[in-house]
């Protein structure tokens, strides 16, 4: 019997960029790198190490003068070495605020922002919980500590308590969480908990059947996870509707296509915040992910590019 299997294929063309070297004089601060060579550390959101990863290879392989060195942390602290000069690169979930950039200006700097790509949270639940659709309004009032049973959700559930554990408790994730999906206000459920690694968050559901875990959709194809989430039979993708009441057909997980058409309601912008006066090594990182080559590892990481011409091709296979 023959089966007849549609596929969504996202693909991309992109314009290559044009890049100036910097001067390799050493400046007063004492660094001697360039747009292409030298050493410089930066600072990223934990939850990003997987493309992160690629594209430091990457990188290094293309200008092998240079030595990118990750400092993965969360968000808030990741923030805080910037303003204080500890970095000159924070790749991150969300722009400068206000205040941030006055603080910066004030002081004499010309911070900059560049958009990276988009990714979204995934919700993910143990292989035995076969509630796998659920709301954004339902999230909510987990968050906020209205539902704090699974019966709450599923009328007849006699799964227990739910337990929500996000990555670490000041990653972008909260901030996504208290910002978009809370509008502002701060998670107050005692039923809410946090790890300190993506990984960690994935060991946990898979060991407790009650749990719903938030990481970065960039996980799901990390080559690098030994966790190996995307054929952990212990994990189930959660999907998410941006309606009242969630069923398969209303409801999507975070896949690239998805992403691309805003089916599905978490999605995220991948900053890149410079504050570089020298406009060197952490400017060359940051403009190389933004680059033709940079964007393509973000689209065949699963993520969706900033930059380029999407193209969607619908694929039938007899």
């Amino acid at each position: 019997m023959k089966r007849n299997i549609s596929y969504t294929i996202v693909g991309l063309t992109l314009t290559a960029c044009l890049w100036a070297s910097c001067s390799g004089n050493k400046s007063k601060s004492g660094r001697t790198d360039t747009y292409s060579s030298g050493v410089i550390d930066f600072a990223s959101d934990e939850s990003f190490s997987p493309i992160i990863e690629e594209e430091r290879e990457v990188f290094e392989a293309t200008y092998p003068k240079a030595k990118v060195n990750p400092i993965y942390t969360n968000e808030s602290d990741g923030m805080e070495m910037l303003l204080n000069k500890k970095t000159y690169l924070l790749i991150t979930a969300r722009d400068f605020k206000p205040e941030e950039l006055k603080n910066l200006k004030d002081r004499g700097y010309a911070p900059r922002t560049i958009r990276l790509a988009y990714d979204g949270l995934a919700l993910i639940i143990n292989k035995e919980n076969t509630d796998s659709c659920i709301t954004v309004k339902d999230i909510a009032r987990i968050l906020d500590g209205s539902a704090t049973k699974w019966s709450d959700i599923y009328p007849g559930s006699k799964r227990g308590d739910i337990t929500l554990v996000f990555d670490n408790e000041k990653s972008s994730a909260v901030h996504y969480a208290e910002d978009s999906i809370l509008g502002g206000k701060p998670i107050t459920s005692k039923n809410v908990t946090a790890a300190q690694t993506s990984a960690e968050v994935v060991n946990y559901v898979a060991k407790t059947p009650n749990a719903i875990g938030i990481i970065g959709s960039n996980w799901l194809n990390d080559k690098r996870d030994t966790t190996n989430l995307t054929f952990n039979k212990n994990i189930r993708l959660m999907s998410v509707s941006k309606l009242d009441t969630a069923t398969p057909n209303n409801s999507w997980k975070p896949y690239q296509y998805y992403i691309y058409n805003n089916n599905y309601p978490l999605i995220r912008t991948i900053y890149g915040l410079l504050n570089d006066p020298r406009n060197g090594l952490p400017w060359g990182f940051a403009h190389f992910i933004e680059s033709a080559k940079g964007q393509m590892i973000i689209l065949k990481a699963g993520l969706l590019p900033v930059n380029g011409q999407i193209t969607i091709r619908s694929v039938n296979v007899n």
